[in-house]
This record gives C-alpha cells, structure tokens and sequence, in this order.
C-alpha cells in the first residue's frame, strides 16, 4: 500500500514538474470567463513561431499540456485553448459529447473561441506571421475549421479529427497548409466523410495531405484510451510516434 501511495506522488510530482512553465491566461467571450495556458519558451526560435492547441472533447487536459510544454522546449511559443470556458469543463463523456455537439452544431462560435485564443497567444508574444492551429480529436475538427474560414495561420494539423462539414456551406479557397494525421482503421469517419473532406481539400485548392496509421482507430495519441480497437477509440504507441514526427516534420517546413 505504501509503494502505490509513493508512485502515486511521485506522478503528481512529476506531473507538476513537467507543467511547470505552463501559465494561465484568462480571457472573455463576452461575460464567459476563458481560462488557458501559454508556455513560452526559454529560447524562441528566430521567428518567434507560435502553435496554438486546441483539446480534445474533455476539455483542457494533461495531453494537451504535455504537447504545449514540448513543443515549448522546441522553441515555439504555445496556447492551450479553452473553448468550453470556466465553470463548463465535461465530468465524463456523455456531458464532453453534449458540449461537443453543441459546438459543432454552433460552428460560429467554436471558431469564435478558437480566434479568441489565438488573439491570446499572440497577446504572449508569437510571431502574428508564423502561426500554426494543431487539435485532437474534438480539437482537430477545430484546427479544420480555422483553416477553412481563412484564420491568419500558416498551418493546420488535425489529429483523429472530425473532417465532416455542412454540405450547405460553401467552399471558399483555403490559404493555410493542411495536414490531417488519421487512423485507418477508425470508425468515426465513414468513407463517404473522407471522401467528401478530400474532394473540399481539392476544390478549395488547398495545399494538404492525410497521413493514415495502420491499426489505429480514433483518440490514437490519447493514453487514457485504453488499447482495445474494438472500442472504437484506442491509443497506439506507433501511430502517436509517428504523428508527433510528422507534426515537426510539418512545423520545420512552414513556420520559416
């Protein structure tokens, strides 16, 4: 009992030491208090580069901090975003895809939010140029929508996200690089969906790519997922190497 009391603190410590640089930033939409993180980095690179990390349905949590300070020690200036607000953040997942839904039904103002937290990174100190929106999962669907109403970003990364879009919207030219990082085997996103997401890519003349990951369903990068596919969201170590590689692979190229 004593050792699992020990390992249990030594997480917490570690935790808290791995998130140390993190600071938070409360900001407003409208009377809704938001509350972010913003890591800076101890030697930014050249062009004061910033990312701007949008989480998955759960709300801000430790995998979405945990890229923000690693990314950070890279040189990048980093935001985690709140987009459900104080006072709002899911206790489990059936209130995480109420409050999804909401937002995704609303896209309005889910990119509202999203541009109220890049304004804040900015705010911090990025580069306004050299900015790039990554998301997971519910933060991925994100990450697309700022790419696709033209948010002043060089780049989008979307793991496991939601590519889906009202039909009824129009396609309007999509100016930032596009890169979606996707499970193949993941039953979220019916071929129909991708094949739709593919052909807007197309006709909005987007410079895009989509990366797929054998073996890997939805919330792939998600340690907390557990590692059974047939749930139809599993972590898969290979898949989160590989899309973190690809992320930096991303970031190298277009903030320069």
């Amino acid at each position: 009992m004593k050792q699992k009391l020990l390992f249990a603190f030594c997480a917490i410590q570690l935790s808290l030491i791995s998130f140390a640089q993190l600071k938070p930033v409360d900001y407003l939409d409208g009377t809704q208090k938001l509350s972010g993180f913003i890591s800076k980095p101890a030697k930014p690179n050249k062009i004061n580069a910033g990312v701007l990390i949008l989480p998955a349905w759960m709300g801000i949590d430790d995998h979405a901090k945990e890229s923000a300070t690693d990314l950070s020690k890279l040189g990048y200036y980093t935001f985690v975003a709140d987009i459900y607000g104080v006072g709002n953040k899911p206790t489990n997942y059936s209130e995480a895809g109420q409050k999804a839904g909401y937002f995704k039904k609303n896209i309005k103002e889910y990119q509202n939010r999203i541009q109220l937290a890049l304004e804040q990174l900015i705010k911090q100190g990025a580069n306004p140029d050299e900015i790039v929106v990554m998301g997971y999962c519910f933060g991925g669907t994100g990450a697309i929508e700022a790419a696709r109403i033209n948010m002043k970003v060089k780049g989008i990364v979307s793991f496991h996200g939601g590519l889906s879009r009202d039909e009824a919207r129009s396609i309007e030219p999509i100016n930032a690089r596009v890169l979606v990082l996707h499970g193949a085997d993941d039953p979220y996103e019916s071929e129909a969906e991708i094949k739709l997401f593919q052909n807007e890519m197309r006709t909005s003349k987007a410079d895009w790519e989509m990366v797929y990951y054998a073996n890997a369903v939805h919330s792939f990068t998600d340690k907390n997922a557990g590692t059974d596919n047939s749930k139809g969201a599993a972590y898969n170590e290979k898949a989160e190497k590989r899309s973190w590689k690809a992320l930096l692979q991303f970031l190298k190229e277009v903030l320069v």
